[in-house]
């Protein structure tokens, strides 16, 4: 009961417990601040099996840690919700949350109470927004522009070589999928993962790609101009779902038994090889491919064999519902009704053997609507860090394109935004002492360029100084990893998401303001209840 008669006492507590605050948020920043850029360094992570992962992916990083402390965990889940969202920018939240508590500390210790600090941030936080929506880009539509943005996310996270091949696929892939007027749907590009070759060669498939091949050796293994049906039919001998049995008295009563069974599964091929025939005899250099997602026993694949169909079986339900997209047709629950116009058709469906694996490509096809993006590496390693990559680079020209605009990169945005609130806003418009507020807020945004200028072994006085003389004269400026001095962004095509900078300003303010305000950290569950009041 002493911290509620004791002023003293209850100032000792609320500065511990800011202490702890900051202590948590400075050291996770501490940890995901070497990781910023294409010139940042990559973490290990060994789990409890002693299996390895190498990556700098913020999200990554902070979804398999161990995160033990409250305060780190907060803000670890927040960072974390916000590349759920936006898909990027979980780094960036970390360095800005720490680096607001960091500022807000130096105020704190002369006094200032931390709601109006808070308060300060708040009125910052709205300027920001403000200012985002003057300093960002309108852009028409075009791939050389989403070709900068892929490759501005992608070269955080993997090699400049990969990111040369990467880039282009991932672009038009999302390119691929678009409708007007729609949301881009990226469950329409699918992520194959073959470990062989360099990863260099990751390419895209305007088509599909199944990992599996025919299960008949006199099966053709490629074929051109090819229909294709698509079926959710069971061509086997199946039991039936209840308890049941057949009794027979002579071996004949058995062959008549198998015979009837057999004849059931026949009728169904029956009407397939008769659609095949149907359609191929029009066009002689035509071809017949069935993907089944059900079984097709030996007998049946024989018999599709000695009629040059080429046959998949047990094709997974993804794939059946993006093989309508990607060769057009309607797939069939049903061979009673099969006519010619619930075909699709593929250019090319061939099989091809890599290592012990085989895999079906289905290409040459007419607009697709879904595609898939071949990720090859040498290791597992390379492989996560490069599928961890794709997905954050396909977010990253999605919202380029659902946005229409984008925001100069390179610390581009937090130079000018910093110097606009201290040097205009907190003297023209902000009164009293939650201008102190809002000097913080604007020196905590510095964070990212300093943290690009150490990263790229550059004196981080230096490089600021000359990015903040540049920017006083009007100019939208960002840091060179490569020469240390300031350059144009929009020239080099070095773009961030104008939705990543705005939620990051967004969620890191609202982490920020809640933790200054924390005066006490309880132990909660029932078992504190037992033990009664602090004394």
């Amino acid at each position: 009961m002493l911290s509620l008669l004791n002023p003293k006492a209850e100032s000792i507590q609320r500065s511990q417990a800011l202490q702890v605050n900051i202590s948590a948020a400075v050291g996770l920043q501490d940890v995901l601040r070497s990781n910023l850029g294409p010139t940042g360094t990559t973490k290990m992570l060994v789990d409890g099996a002693g299996g390895i992962k190498l990556t700098k992916d913020g999200k990554v990083l902070l979804s398999e840690m161990q995160i033990q402390n409250p305060t780190a965990s907060c803000i670890a889940k927040a960072a974390t919700a916000q590349d759920e969202v936006t898909g990027d920018g979980t780094t960036s939240v970390c360095l800005l949350v720490g680096e607001l508590l960091k500022q807000s500390e130096l105020y704190i210790r002369e006094g200032l109470h931390p709601s109006l600090i808070s308060d300060g941030f708040d009125l910052a936080k709205i300027e920001s927004l403000k200012f985002l929506e003057n300093f960002k880009t309108k852009f028409e539509i075009d791939r050389e522009v989403l070709l900068n943005v892929a490759k501005t996310s992608l070269s955080t996270k993997i090699s400049s070589k990969v990111v040369e091949t990467l880039a282009p696929a991932v672009v038009d892939s999302v390119l691929a999928i678009r409708k007007e007027n729609e949301s881009i749907d990226l469950h329409m590009v699918e992520i194959m993962k073959m470990q062989n070759r360099s990863s260099s060669d990751s390419k895209i498939i305007k088509g599909l790609l199944l990992d599996h091949g025919a299960r008949h050796p006199d099966m053709p293994k490629q074929v051109k101009n090819a229909f294709v049906l698509t079926l959710n039919v069971s061509l086997e001998y199946e039991k039936s779902e209840i308890n049941s049995g057949f009794f027979y008295s002579t071996p004949e009563q058995r062959e008549r038994l198998v015979e009837s069974e057999r004849n059931f599964v026949d009728q169904k091929l029956r009407k397939i090889v008769e659609l095949k025939k149907e359609v191929c005899e029009r066009d002689p250099t035509s071809n017949f491919v069935v993907i089944n997602q059900k079984g097709i026993d030996p007998l049946s694949l024989d018999v599709l064999a000695k009629n040059g169909i080429m046959a998949l079986r047990r094709a997974k339900r993804r794939n059946m519902e993006r093989l309508q997209l990607v060769c057009g047709g309607v797939a069939q629950n049903s061979v009673d009704d099969l006519t010619p116009e619930v075909l699709g058709w593929a250019g090319s469906v061939y099989e091809q053997t890599m290592g012990e694996e085989k895999f079906t490509f289905v290409e040459d096809v007419k607009e697709p609507k879904s595609v898939t993006i071949l990720i090859h590496g040498p290791n597992d390693y390379t492989i996560k860090q490069i599928q961890e990559a794709t997905r954050d680079g396909l977010r990253a020209v999605k919202n380029a394109l659902e946005d229409n605009s984008l925001v100069a990169g390179a610390g581009a945005f937090e130079i000018a935004c910093a110097g606009h609130l201290r040097n205009k806003f907190a003297q023209e418009e902000v009164k009293g002492k939650a201008k102190m507020g809002v000097y913080a807020f604007a020196d905590a945004l510095l964070v990212i360029p300093k943290t690009l200028a150490a990263n790229s072994s550059y004196d981080i006085q230096d490089a600021i100084v000359a990015l903040q003389e540049e920017a006083m004269e009007g100019y939208k400026v960002g840091l060179d990893i490569r020469t240390g001095l300031p350059f144009d962004p929009e020239i080099e095509g070095i773009y961030d998401n104008y939705r990543v900078v705005r939620h990051m300003l967004h969620s890191a303010t609202v982490i920020a303001s809640n933790l200054i305000s924390v005066d006490q950290i309880l132990r909660a569950g029932r078992s504190s209840l037992k033990e009664g009041p602090p004394e």
